[in-house]
């Protein structure tokens, strides 16, 4: 093992004791808390380090980076059953790009990127790019901010409709970041109660996203099912994928 897949392997084993941690407090199953690797800004060595350590599911928040990374990744380990996930803004005219490689889609917070999704994997399926629908997450804005993206809390149930009414897309939760200046606390019980509310009405949007490296104990204690994490795996800073 090189010493920078040993370090990795330290952080990974921190985090796991962080995450088995908070939910022995909240009074909660491990197993119900999936970790999520945001590989952004890292070499693909980085992530096949994680991979060889048992991570599959990784995340990615520019495209232009997260594609060529997902094929280098492939051709590192080609047994490898890893699922990729788009957790950062995501512009309408990359939906046909992002549907190649991505498992899931963290960041939908429009009907026309649900609409530009749905029209992409459409034609990927058709095209033999890809098997199967699209997993998606609304990205819910916590405190309203349009600047931060997201859609506002009010709005979830609609938008909600209508990826459901697509066939091309899977609804599976919500995912959000507790904004600048607020506490962790106030912001995760904001969207855990709309959380709950949405899954009362769309039952298979059973994901909650929330919680990184800063703050998944909180996140954690209010019902996050996914907490994304980076620097407490791979560090502060990092070289970009080629």
């Amino acid at each position: 093992m090189t010493d920078r897949a040993a370090e990795i392997a330290a952080n990974l084993a921190e985090v796991l004791a962080r995450i088995d941690a908070a939910c022995a407090k909240a009074d909660r199953d491990p197993a119900g808390v999936r970790l999520l690797a945001v590989t952004k800004t890292f070499p693909v060595e980085d992530a096949a380090a994680l991979v060889d350590l048992g991570v599959v599911d990784l995340a990615e928040n520019r495209e232009q980076e997260a594609g060529p990374k997902a094929e280098a990744l492939a051709g590192l380990r080609p047994d490898a059953h890893v699922r990729w996930h788009m957790v950062g803004r995501l512009q309408r005219n990359k939906a046909r790009s992002v549907v190649r490689w991505a498992a899931q889609v963290q960041s939908v917070d429009s009907g026309r990127l649900a609409d530009a999704l749905a029209k992409a994997v459409a034609a990927a399926i058709e095209a033999g790019e890809r098997a199967e629908p699209l997993e998606v997450l609304l990205q819910a804005s916590i405190d309203g901010d349009p600047a931060r993206g997201g859609c506002p809390l009010e709005d979830l149930p609609a938008l909600a409709e209508q990826v459901i009414r697509s066939s091309d897309l899977h609804l599976r939760g919500i995912m959000a970041v507790a904004p600048l200046g607020t506490q962790p606390e106030v912001a995760f019980e904001r969207l855990a109660g709309a959380a709950g509310r949405l899954r009362a009405e769309f039952p298979s949007a059973t994901e909650l996203s929330c919680g990184m490296s800063n703050d998944l104990e909180q996140a954690i204690d209010y019902g996050s099912t996914c907490v994304r994490v980076g620097t407490a795996l791979l560090g502060g800073r990092g070289l970009a994928s080629p």
